[in-house]
């Protein structure tokens, strides 16, 4: 029988793979397709020279400023102690008349009660220096919180995404404190409250910061002039009267070299050289910091520990920093004819038969009698303030 020869079998078979990840190729049969090679990410697309933080205090000192104004406006209990308050319907959280405080906010003694700067509770045996610091968490009404927490959130959440809550709370606490010692070194009476010199403080901590980082930045002249145009607008601001620019300008230099301290960054190569992958090539550099950034920190550090430890010294010795320089009240309010500068004194002369007391304005002669429960020093104070409104 004849034996057919079947023709040989080919090594090879062609078969066509199911394209994966868009691989349409074709592979030998019995070996396992080889899937393709992810496309390789260039060193510009991972490398990300500085870390972003998340954003928590900022946040966390808005809301505490908010919290200490509604305990504020529950101690001062406006109802209490006026029949003209203002949004009577929220009880004792009410306000004080507007002749009182225009501000939609608390009478000035429940602020004195709370821990307002007031110069003279902190010399002549007093020792309430505490005061330089517990002032800038209050605020005087609606109004002066709301501006000043819409500046806090716009300002503050992108520095510390920036350089982290550590170094902008420092910047941020510092500052507040080095504005209410200037303030109090140059305010003849009455008190201050507010953030506004810890969010000057920030603003001048941004400038010092663009300074310090020139080298990193793009477009860094447009950025600098656009910055000194916001702070110059809001440092004339003060300028006007019932504003405390004096803290607002120590708040301002206080930012200003701290930011030369806390928010300096390392040269861009720097960091290039260390985060650089194997294999990639970068400039060696030695140095973390340039030249002039260790020439600024340090000058920076010394002014501010000369700077707060002789204004401490002035203060606590009861100096009025205006005795030695007669220009310097220009800086926080300039007289025009449409107001003036020096505050008004209010005296009012009284007489009190049991629970009665008579009360009249030296000033515009109005008298007033009034049933009293509290015949403290405080109450008085705010009676005639009102009547001479």
């Amino acid at each position: 029988m004849e034996r057919r020869q079947q023709p040989p079998r080919t090594e090879i078979e062609i078969k066509v793979v199911t394209p994966r990840r868009g691989n349409n190729m074709v592979h030998p049969a019995g070996q396992s397709p080889v899937p393709a090679p992810a496309p390789a990410r260039t060193f510009s697309e991972v490398y990300r020279p500085f870390k972003r933080w998340k954003s928590w205090l900022v946040p966390c000192f808005v809301v505490a400023n908010i919290v200490v104004f509604v305990v504020t406006m529950f101690l001062n209990n406006c109802p209490k102690n006026s029949d003209k308050c203002i949004a009577r319907f929220l009880g004792r959280f009410s306000f004080q008349p507007f002749k009182e405080n225009p501000l939609l906010g608390p009478s000035s003694s429940t602020l004195d009660k709370m821990g307002a700067l007031e110069v003279q509770k902190m010399i002549h045996g007093h020792h309430q220096a505490w005061r330089l610091l517990s002032c800038m968490w209050l605020h005087a009404g609606v109004f002066h919180i709301l501006a000043n927490m819409l500046s806090l959130v716009f300002i503050g959440i992108r520095l510390e995404q920036e350089f982290g809550f550590v170094r902008i709370g420092l910047v941020y606490v510092i500052s507040g404190f080095g504005g209410s010692l200037l303030s109090a070194l140059f305010i003849d009476g009455g008190i201050s409250v507010g953030a506004s010199g810890a969010l000057f403080g920030l603003l001048g901590s941004m400038l010092s910061e663009l300074i310090s980082n020139w080298t990193i930045y793009a477009n860094k002249l447009a950025a600098l002039l656009t910055l000194i145009f916001i702070i110059i607008i809001n440092l004339a601001v003060g300028i006007l009267p019932h504003v405390d620019n004096f803290a607002h300008i120590g708040g301002f230099v206080s930012g200003f070299l701290l930011g030369f301290v806390f928010l300096i960054r390392p040269q861009f190569k720097w960091v290039n050289q260390r985060n650089a992958p194997p294999g990639h090539i970068t400039t060696p550099v030695r140095s973390k910091y340039k030249t002039y950034q260790y020439v600024l920190w340090v000058i920076s550090l010394i002014l501010l520990i000369v700077g707060f430890t002789l204004g401490l010294i002035y203060l606590l010795k009861g100096v009025n920093l205006n005795e030695y320089c007669s220009w310097c009240h220009y800086l926080s309010c300039v007289p025009t004819s449409k107001w003036k500068c020096k505050p008004h004194q209010i005296e009012c002369l009284t007489n009190q038969l049991g629970n009665q007391l008579n009360v009249t304005c030296s000033s515009n002669g109005k008298t007033g009698t009034y049933s009293l429960a509290d015949n403290s020093p405080s109450r008085i104070q705010q009676l005639c303030t009102e009547l001479c409104s």
